[in-house]
């Protein structure tokens, strides 16, 4: 692909502001012009004493540890993830447990081994290299979200953890300096660590562990790291725009509320504010999906709105009208996806593992918790469900009801839901099974080759699944697969992904929907959608997926029809589970009722960032363009 239809492509897809903006940036990057925005050892501020923050007014989700009173509950699984946090053991992503030690230098990466240089700015930081690896294993610790765990600990086990809590904090501040090292590098990073911090410094507020001194010192570094994250926002508005840009506005504002005495305070609050409103009515759609195509990321944003709309509750700052209609629009959106046995979404989109506020005992992929705080910080209906996030959002003991403002139920009972705006299509029939469909318009960058792929669930079983992201920064052959088309349910032409692979995040040709449309019929219920892809083979190719799901059983028919002038066949993909294997049959024929025999390879399954399981795939392949499939129990 010739630098001329690049350009021209990143101009269509991203627009002339982006381009821009990236080439101004870069060319102050180069000439050192950046770097004067972001000062490293700046001179040592005291803002304010202890005493005096005590004082303020300003209201957070709880005003303390002792203010806290919901139920106790001394669950194993917290204590043993408490004690190896303690011994130096934590668990990165939801999933590998990686043992750091009691000394970890914050700057070494603990799956590649590579250590950065912490004395560097954080400008001439390279975070996409093969030989440092994923430099989001550097982050995650550096996130502090594990002292959400220890102080869910010291809260249901009644053992102080105020001393380890402020020693980690303290060890962070000495060996990071400011705007240098990795931990500088990303100003979503900087944010979650601020609102974790805030966190501890809440809760711990009237402890013998938080001196005077100390406090001073995380105040002074709190305040560089937003500083830092404001000198820096119109990266994430405009290059970026995804949760990067919503977690930012939204740690400017909170530090301007809660901090009002740092001497850009009420700028901060104004411009936060002004800004997230304006992120949320941009990147969550009328229909309640979200621009980046990820449920996961949609469950940031989740746990986003959740502490904006409780914070602005509790201090009588309410947002623009908007801000709540798309809270509510997103949460019909997830419960329609959601599978009500365990609480789990498809695996759909990019999924970096990200959990900013992990406060209760349930899995990872488990979404209820997030779901029900953000319903109750909205005053919907809440069906009772044994989580505590709540709690830790202010929420007291368990509400009937009575605290409620509004009585809308976001639980949808309907057997088929369209989502037209982000592109989403989902039929409930028997035994809870999920249909869940995308068909849309990429009008926003997407991050997967994967449109009209099709996720099937049944009694909670995944049975034909998204393969997952695995890791954003591995070797070529994996990021091809787990970013590329043949990582989902839909399918290819020849070996060609429907849009052609650019740089890291990004992808040139978009797939575009040209009709969508779910209806219920006598016999079932009949998908039918249409897109272009393929482009950069030919602009005219349009691949036609028609979806029946028979009523009352077991049983999907799926006839997929590409429109093409190439010598290219049809490759249809298919990631079954081992549920799948055992008690389900798919079978394929071409449209002149040729049978197509399946070829069953190794694929990979990736259900948590940075874990690649090896498992089978299941290829349909013809020189016709029509290839017709059925899915069925095995008799």
């Amino acid at each position: 692909m010739s630098k001329i239809s690049k350009t021209f492509q990143i101009l269509k897809n991203m627009g002339l502001h982006y381009v821009v903006f990236r080439i101004s940036f870069e060319i102050k990057k180069r000439l050192g012009i950046l770097r004067v925005s972001y000062p490293t050892n700046p001179t040592y501020k005291t803002f304010i004493d202890l005493e005096s923050w005590k004082k303020l007014d300003r209201l957070f989700f709880f005003n303390s540890k002792e203010a806290l009173d919901f139920p106790k509950e001394r669950n194993k699984e917290l204590e043993l993830e408490a004690k190896g946090i303690l011994n130096g053991e934590y668990i990165f992503f939801s999933s590998t447990s990686y043992h750091l030690g009691k000394e970890y230098d914050w700057v070494t990466n603990p799956d590649s081994g590579h250590r950065y240089d912490r004395t560097q700015h954080w400008i001439n930081i390279t975070d996409y290299s093969n030989s440092a690896g994923d430099i989001k294993y550097v982050w995650e610790k550096s996130r502090f979200t594990y002292l959400n765990t220890l102080i869910r600990y010291d809260y249901h086990f009644d053992i102080d953890q105020s001393i380890f809590v402020f020693s980690e904090i303290e060890n962070w501040i000495d060996n990071n300096p400011i705007n240098c090292g990795p931990n500088y590098k990303c100003s979503q990073e900087i944010t979650i660590r601020c609102f974790n911090w805030i966190f501890a410094l809440y809760y711990y507020k009237n402890s013998p562990s938080l001196t005077n001194a100390i406090f001073k010192k995380i105040v002074h570094v709190l305040y560089w790291q937003i500083k830092h994250v404001y000198a820096n926002i119109k990266f994430s508005r405009i290059a970026v725009r995804n949760n990067h840009a919503i977690s930012e506005c939204l740690g400017i504002y909170t530090v301007g509320l809660l901090f009002p005495f740092f001497p850009e305070s009420k700028k901060w609050i104004h411009y936060g504010k002004k800004w997230f409103e304006e992120e949320i009515a941009y990147q969550i759609y009328d229909d309640g999906t979200f621009l980046q195509f990820s449920l996961n990321y949609h469950r940031v944003v989740i746990q986003l709105l959740t502490w904006a709309i409780e914070l602005n509750k509790l201090n009588d700052r309410p947002f623009k009208e908007i801000v709540y209609s798309r809270a509510i629009s997103s949460l019909n959106f997830l419960y329609t996806c959601l599978n009500k046995k365990n609480g789990m979404l498809p695996n759909y989109g990019a999924n970096d593992g990200a959990l900013f506020f992990k406060l209760g005992v349930q899995k990872f992929r488990d979404y209820r918790p997030q779901l029900e705080a953000l319903k109750y910080s909205l005053g919907l209906n809440c069906s009772e469900f044994k989580t505590e996030d709540k709690y830790w959002f202010g929420f007291k003991r368990t509400f009937l009801g009575e605290n409620l403002v509004g009585q809308v139920d976001t639980e949808s009972t309907s057997r088929i839901a369209e989502f037209k705006v982000g592109g989403y299509y989902t039929i409930r029939d028997i035994d809870e099974s999920l249909t869940f469909i995308r068909c849309g318009n990429h009008n926003d960058r997407p991050s997967q080759a994967d449109n009209l792929h099709l996720d099937i669930w049944v009694s909670g079983e995944n049975i034909l699944r998204d393969a997952g992201s695995y890791k954003y920064n591995t070797n070529e052959r994996d990021l091809k697969y787990f970013f590329g088309t043949k990582s989902h349910n839909t399918v290819l032409l020849g070996q060609n992904d429907q849009m052609l692979k650019g740089e890291r995040f990004i992808w040139y040709y978009w797939t575009q929907a040209l009709d969508g449309s779910l209806n219920e019929e006598h016999e079932g219920y009949v998908f039918k959608g249409r897109i272009n892809a393929f482009k950069h083979i030919n602009g005219s190719i349009t691949h036609t997926r028609i979806i029946k799901k028979i009523k009352g059983i077991y049983k999907w028919e799926v006839q997929d029809i590409l429109k093409h002038n190439t010598d290219l066949p049809i490759n249809q993909c298919w990631h079954p589970s081992e549920f799948f294997l055992k008690y389900f049959d798919i079978s394929a024929k071409t449209l002149s009722g040729g049978i197509i025999e399946p070829l069953i390879e190794d694929g990979y399954y990736s259900s948590l960032y940075g874990e690649k399981i090896k498992c089978k795939q299941i290829t349909f392949s013809s020189m016709e363009k029509c290839i017709i499939t059925v899915i069925t129990t095995k008799k």
